[in-house]
């Protein structure tokens, strides 16, 4: 394997570029494909109260830096969203250097010594790395080819998936109108519809695309075979403002209706505060306020800039001091922990609908990527014991998350400096969030633990591998990702161990009562993934959020 050395550019500069050489070992920590960009001798990092003196790395992965008290700091390039050079002046020559701001709450920040002039070699070397896709170079995830002895591509596949749920063929099947994705290519190649609608052939699926946003129509999410009762998904209506109808797109809806053998009704769960679905009717988009035998509830979930606006917030409560006297007024202050409240109520009352009432469910907000995913996945996560395991999730995720064309390139910045993009947003992290929820609530219900979901988070931003990588799966297809990057499962299903729940009851089943509640359910801080990089960690009570405002009741809206 290839070995890196590292030449001084100007004894005075205190840093090196990586140049080949068999004379120097490679470092135990470099990964399959890792390389050394460069290295700086002679630097700080600056802590809350004190600086750590040591050296810096950048690889085509990482930025890492080793103090010479042994402390090691390990940052991802994919977590990387700006950096940020540090002013200097002749009143306080402390603050030259680099600041690195990361998604995943921390701040990084680097002193250099003004007459070393080391720190635009360091900048140069993190602007390139960091942002692949805007210096047009390849995410690392296609240079690292690590093998494994499970294949995490192979885990999803929809046929066996919706043959696991023991969909029956008499009502529903699969639609080859997508197989190529020129029918909605932001949704998934293999999609099911009602039999009904196959009978009308694919003139009928495109007059019912015409009327949904980007054609993500109507279509099955999660089956229950015992009952026959549904969960599909699909964009908002394009009823705009003169309050245009679609034939076919209330057929569909009744064709939905009519697999259900326990239930003549359709509840619609539209994800969005009402008031911004009338914005989004004055854009020509809208909501389902006068079809026949359907009932429309608004869960008042908010927008991706609502949610990037109050994650901003939670970092600054956690990163870098923590004001312990008004800390949990702040995070009060940011509805981080409302907003996950929203999720899981709107959540909760899809499963009411499907395990109580017996109704099928239609789940949407705008475009059917972020707020009807974190719905979706939550709902089947609490009614389905299979996606609670660890292949389950994983199928969950592949699923609801990567087939149906959830924004991971758009929401995250994979790749990109662009700092202040108004598309991104941390809806992922909030269904990441809202499963430790649920996690605390009823650990024994599930076979994985904590560490799995952190390892979820910290791949996202990562790319490493190629799970999160791009907006779509048409997109994961035509840049061939299968082939030149490795699953994120791989990984994990070879350390299975790691991801175990020691308590996990295969048979252990969650309360009804949970279902049937109408009481809030009350969130608590994810300390342990927010704080993590905080050396001072609040230790979070279960009570020390039950009494704030916006831990009441929440809303929902119906018509």
């Amino acid at each position: 394997m290839k070995q890196d050395i590292f030449q001084t550019i100007g004894s005075d500069k205190g840093y090196y570029n990586n140049m080949s050489d068999n004379s120097v070992p490679r470092y135990h920590w470099l990964l399959t494909n890792e390389e050394i960009k460069m290295q700086e001798e002679d630097l700080a990092l600056q802590t809350n109260d004190n600086k750590i003196y040591g050296k810096a790395f950048v690889t085509n992965y990482r930025l890492r830096f080793e103090g010479t008290d042994g402390t090691t700091v390990d940052v991802t390039l994919g977590s990387i969203s700006k950096v940020e050079k540090k002013g200097y002046s002749n009143v306080n020559k402390e603050h030259y250097g680099i600041e690195v701001h990361c998604k995943d709450t921390r701040n990084i920040i680097f002193l250099h010594k003004p007459e070393n002039h080391s720190r635009r070699p360091l900048y140069d070397h993190l602007q390139r790395y960091a942002f692949p896709n805007t210096n047009k170079m390849p995410f690392f995830a296609t240079l690292y080819n690590q093998t494994f002895a499970f294949d995490g591509w192979s885990l999803y596949k929809p046929k066996q998936e919706y043959q696991r749920m023991k969909v029956r063929s008499d009502l529903w099947d699969v639609t080859k109108i997508n197989f190529n994705y020129e029918f909605a290519s932001t949704y998934p190649a293999y999609l099911m519809v009602p039999v009904g609608a196959l009978k009308l052939g694919d003139t009928f699926l495109f007059s019912v695309g015409d009327f949904r946003s980007k054609r993500r129509i109507p279509v099955l999410s999660w089956y229950d075979t015992s009952s026959t009762v549904s969960i599909s998904r699909c964009s908002q209506p394009m009823v705009g403002m003169t309050s245009k109808k679609s034939p076919s797109d209330e057929k569909m809806l009744q064709l939905i209706i009519d697999t259900n053998r326990q239930n003549s009704r359709l509840k619609i769960l539209d994800a969005r505060p009402i008031v911004n679905a009338k914005v989004n009717r004055a854009k020509g988009g809208g909501y389902e306020d006068n079809y026949r035998n359907c009932d429309l509830v608004f869960l008042n979930i908010d927008n991706i800039h609502v949610v990037r606006e109050s994650l901003k917030k939670i970092k600054d409560a956690c990163f870098p001091k923590i004001d312990h006297k008004h800390f949990y007024k702040l995070i009060d202050e940011s509805r981080w922990l409302h907003h996950l409240q929203t999720i899981l109520q709107g959540s909760r009352m899809c499963v009411q609908e499907v395990l109580i009432h017996k109704k099928s469910v239609l789940v949407h907000c705008s475009d059917g990527w972020d707020r009807t995913a974190q719905v979706t996945a939550l709902s089947m996560l609490l009614l389905d014991p299979y996606y609670r395991t660890i292949e389950g999730f994983a199928v969950l995720i592949e699923k609801e998350w990567c087939s149906f064309g959830h924004k991971f390139a758009h929401r995250v910045g994979h790749g990109e400096d662009k700092h202040s993009d108004d598309e991104r947003s941390p809806i992922f992290l909030q269904f990441i969030d809202c499963v430790w929820q649920l996690f605390n609530l009823f650990t024994s219900a599930f076979e994985f633990n904590v560490k799995l979901l952190k390892t979820v988070l910290d791949e996202l931003y990562a790319c490493r591998f190629g799970t999160f990588l791009y907006n779509s799966e048409k997109e994961r297809r035509d840049l061939d990702v299968k082939s030149t990057t490795v699953s994120l499962w791989s990984y994990v299903m070879e350390r299975r161990s790691d991801f175990e729940n020691p308590g996990y009851d295969p048979t252990y089943t969650i309360d009804i009562h949970f279902f049937a509640s109408t009481s809030p359910i009350i969130t608590k801080l994810w300390t342990e993934y927010y704080c993590r990089y905080n050396p001072q960690v609040v230790i979070q009570n279960d009570e020390d959020f039950t009494n704030l405002p916006s831990s009441g009741i929440l809303e929902v809206t119906s018509v």
